[in-house]
């Protein structure tokens, strides 16, 4: 994936690459399907708690999701 790639788009990539709806990842990270959302769309940003949990559900690193590695 591109470095340039946005959290949102690097969220969106993961999340597909799973075959996940937005509902079902919102409710593994217990958070409202609308976050997932805003997440994807760059309007809001999870906390730092929320980025824990995305990168370990995922298997990746916080500084990928941040796009300071590829």
């Amino acid at each position: 994936m591109d470095v340039s790639c946005t959290f949102g788009e690097r969220l969106r990539a993961l999340r597909t690459e799973k075959h996940m709806g937005q509902i079902e990842l919102a409710k593994r990270l217990d958070v409202g399907k609308s976050i997932i959302s805003l997440w994807e769309q760059d309007k809001c940003e999870p906390t730092l708690s929320k980025l824990v949990a995305i990168a370990e559900f995922f298997g990746v690193s916080i500084d990928y999701l941040a796009g300071l590695e590829s």
